[in-house]
């Protein structure tokens, strides 16, 4: 049962103003937070059994043939965003910062995946079913994207370590 009754075309107009001002309000915030502050150890970021060292995501959802079609919305937020479509550099810190970039884009979406059910507050419940869906559509991919690069990354980081302390 929704509590704000509105018009189709105001409904619809909502929407639409809700998901920019959630994903520019959200990515804008995290953004600001200092990247010491996502540990790729914590719980939330830890690499799941089921990911199989990132085998799920390469062989299952073969995210290789797709990854590169997501947009990067590091552009939207100038100076604060940091472009994770390609690397700038391959030195060890630039790559544990990128894991962290990873950690910090993966909560991101998360975060607004969370926002979905508002979206029940004003419109009919198969409308707000489908904001769920759009929301999952949305930002799972961009989440499992991260979540793979950070794991290959951390291989990379991991090999160099190793070689270092040789």
């Amino acid at each position: 049962m929704r509590l704000i009754h509105l018009s189709t075309g105001a409904t619809i107009l909502l929407d639409i103003t809700a998901w920019m001002v959630i994903h520019l309000a959200v990515a804008l915030r995290g953004s600001q937070l200092a990247l010491h502050r996502f540990d790729p150890s914590a719980r939330l970021f830890r690499p799941w059994r089921w990911e199989q060292d990132g085998a799920f995501y390469a062989h299952t959802l073969q995210i290789g043939s797709w990854k590169e079609l997501l947009p990067d919305g590091a552009p939207l937020l100038g100076r604060l965003g940091f472009p994770k479509r390609r690397l700038a550099d391959t030195t060890s810190e630039y790559l544990a910062n990128f894991v962290g970039e990873t950690c910090r884009a993966e909560l991101v979406h998360w975060i607004i995946l969370g926002f979905a059910p508002l979206f029940f507050l004003w419109n009919r419940p198969s409308v707000g079913a489908l904001m769920i869906v759009y929301a999952a559509v949305e930002n799972l991919p961009l989440i499992a994207t991260q979540r793979y690069n950070r794991l290959r990354l951390q291989r990379i980081l991991a090999k160099r370590q190793a070689r270092d302390d040789r």
